[in-house]
């Protein structure tokens, strides 16, 4: 199968790339606080929408109560993308968390969302796969088992200030065919196994990208970020930024019309 047999743009929701800051400042004697709100989706989602995909997107703050929760209402979507958002986020609805009551597990619902034909990207960052400290809280979940990788439980960042160059594995793979430019570097990444599926990039001697079927859909995990700091400035500038997102999209939403 060749990359323009791909599935057409369609439509995609991504959740996460948004934070808030909270800083205490001390002046002397004196003290002050600020706080901010942080938003790393704006060029991946230009990225997208100018390659003709339709993208709604859902911020951390908001995601916990306003994330789909059943495989029924993700069916809207042809791609789902979690880039930066704890397991937590999803699992812990306010019904349940504050309520004590019961509600759907949203990261099972997902995976049998795929199974029955849909896309899964998940985007590497401090609250992707294990993430910092293990906070992501991906492993061991629906969601790991639907990603073709074993998540390590623990802290999984690796830390690259001075740079990683990513290796293509699999050229002629249409979900990174015919990408323009080489590879720029990036400053970090997850570190994941391959337990199934296919490595189509490396990055030192670990897997970068990792896709795989899923019951009817597919499932795609991406270590490394979409915006900074791990996506590194070249990354964002990168000729082949967008084709590279848009490929591997359509090959998500592929399973679609298998």
């Amino acid at each position: 199968m060749k990359a323009m047999e791909s599935a057409q743009p369609g439509r995609v929701l991504l959740a996460g790339e948004t934070w808030v800051t909270y800083g205490v400042h001390q002046k002397g004697l004196s003290t002050y606080t600020t706080g901010g709100y942080g938003q790393g989706h704006k060029e991946f989602v230009a990225a997208l929408e100018g390659a003709g995909w339709s993208v709604t997107h859902v911020p951390n703050h908001l995601a916990t109560e306003e994330f789909p929760f059943t495989a029924e209402e993700l069916s809207d979507y042809d791609v789902v993308i979690l880039s930066d958002i704890g397991a937590d986020t999803l699992l812990l609805h306010p019904a349940t968390f504050e309520r004590g009551e019961r509600t759907p597990n949203r990261l099972a619902e997902i995976s049998d969302w795929v199974s029955e034909g849909g896309g899964l990207l998940m985007v590497g960052g401090y609250l992707s796969f294990s993430g910092f400290g293990g906070n992501a809280g991906y492993h061991g979940t629906p969601i790991e088992q639907c990603l073709p990788v074993t998540m390590l439980g623990y802290d999984d960042r690796v830390e690259r200030p001075d740079g990683v160059v990513p290796q293509v594995v699999k050229p002629m793979h249409p979900a990174i065919a015919d990408l323009p430019g080489e590879w720029p570097w990036l400053l970090g990444y997850n570190r994941f196994e391959a337990d199934r599926g296919e490595v189509l990039i490396s990055v030192d001697s670990d897997p970068l990208l990792v896709v795989d079927a899923w019951g009817q859909g597919r499932a795609a995990a991406f270590a490394s970020d979409c915006s900074p700091h791990w996506g590194s400035p070249a990354f964002m500038q990168w000729e082949g930024y967008a084709t590279f997102w848009d490929r591997l999209l359509r090959w998500l939403a592929d399973g679609r019309s298998h």
